[in-house]
């Protein structure tokens, strides 16, 4: 075959639209931007704390999930070796675990045969649309702005994603109510909406109680799911309950992940799909069939970790992230004091005061776009994220996302005054 022949055939007219998508490209910008300006201070990067880190802790975890298998499952030698060495069950190995970790952290009732474990929450997203998508009239609603993580899902499953208003109190059920009117109008069904109550990526915004009441009320009236990504929940000053546990109609898919409470390298997170299917069966069974053709199982080994971190800590992931939880809150205050110290009282400059999670919004009077970060980083030494990535590239571009997760109180300190002369010169 001619060169230029292979050439045409593989243009980007003739690959996945998704591919020429930014929101796709959106999550290499910043390690790209690292790469090249390494001694910038990165208040951009969603990404846990560090300090505890700790490769002798891997091989605690998994001896005590050994010992499990030994002490209460009774398995021979045998049998404990072949679990971490063989391919093991679609579902996973360590639902039933999980399940006793949701009832002891957020009081949620799962049947471990609801439970599906995947590769992060970024599969569980992308089977749950993939098993929700069945023709061109299926949209999904999510709040604007929102994880790209699920956009790129969405990019993947060809689901078109419809926002819906967000407020200082996240997403808004009543605006909800009105785009449900609107898709119907328009011959669209509205197969679920994404929600984040807790400490919302990238608004850093929570859901009060009677709005999430509401919002319940609302899926269930109209027969939508709610896809609830519970990621930061554990990280704030209250513990609101989230919407699985108080769903009465099975109207909440529960997507979890370990990346942030367990270990991010191990790649765990999992979705509770205990929806009845007509003709027998949940729901977490049809993204099981999808998940054998996608990635056959979720690593043993990596599961075989997390299990071990919930046996050695009576399952509660509350009391394992004890000291990070403490560290996360100094860190959200010391950021939200220096911000008040550098830029308080600036014209047109403004942030809002999240109670928990790992985010920040700053709202400034110019452009913040892609360009903008590149001087940062460039001049200044500081980097963040636009906001306009999560609004699809249709909005946010007068605001910036600020991460607080991994910094110490000096790199804050000295961040803050960088994002401050970089703000005070485009004033």
């Amino acid at each position: 075959m001619e060169p230029n022949v292979l050439s045409s055939r593989l243009s980007m007219e003739t690959l996945h639209g998704s591919l020429s998508d930014p929101a796709i490209s959106s999550m290499n910008l910043l390690n790209e931007l690292v790469e090249e300006y390494p001694v910038a201070i990165s208040m951009a990067a969603g990404r846990p704390y560090e300090e505890f880190f700790d490769v002798r802790l891997i091989h605690e975890y998994i001896d005590a999930y050994c010992e499990h298998l030994r002490r209460d499952r009774k398995l021979p030698e045998a049998a404990v070796t072949r679990t971490l060495f063989q391919y093991g069950t679609t579902k996973g190995v360590i639902a039933d675990l999980i399940a006793r970790n949701l009832a002891e952290d957020e009081n949620i009732d799962a049947a471990p045969e609801s439970v599906v474990v995947t590769v992060g929450a970024q599969e569980a997203m992308f089977l749950v649309l993939r098993a929700l998508r069945a023709d061109d009239r299926d949209v999904l609603l999510a709040p604007a702005p929102t994880y790209v993580g699920l956009t790129g899902a969405a990019l993947l499953t060809d689901t078109p994603v419809w926002p819906v208003r967000s407020n200082e109190n996240g997403i808004d059920p009543e605006d909800l109510v009105l785009q449900l009117k609107l898709a119907q109008e328009q011959g669209k069904r509205v197969r679920a909406c994404y929600v984040t109550p807790n400490f919302a990526n990238p608004t850093g915004t929570s859901m009060d109680l009677a709005s999430r009441h509401r919002l319940l009320e609302v899926a269930e009236q109209h027969g939508i799911l709610l896809l609830e990504d519970n990621a930061y929940g554990l990280f704030g000053e209250d513990h609101l309950p989230s919407l699985k546990s108080l769903d009465r109609s099975a109207s909440v898919v529960y997507l979890g992940s370990f990346a942030k409470t367990g270990m991010p390298g191990a790649r765990v997170g999992y979705a509770v799909a205990d929806q009845p299917m007509a003709g027998g069966g949940l729901l977490a069974d049809q993204l099981s069939k999808l998940k054998g053709m996608l990635t056959v199982n979720t690593s043993p080994i990596a599961q075989a970790v997390i299990a071990g971190k919930l046996l050695l800590n009576d399952f509660s992931l509350t009391k394992a992230n004890a000291r990070e939880i403490a560290i996360y809150q100094r860190n959200l205050h010391h950021t939200l004091g220096e911000l008040t110290r550098r830029l308080g009282g600036l014209p047109g400059i403004s942030w809002n005061t999240p109670t928990g999670g790992f985010f920040i919004t700053v709202t400034v009077p110019f452009t913040v776009d892609d360009d903008l970060l590149a001087t940062a980083a460039r001049e200044h030494g500081v980097l963040f994220t636009p906001m306009h990535h999560f609004f699809g590239g249709k909005g946010g571009f007068n605001q910036l996302r600020l991460s607080i997760s991994l910094l110490t109180p000096e790199l804050i300190e000295e961040g803050v005054a960088r994002l401050a002369a970089l703000i005070t010169t485009r004033l």
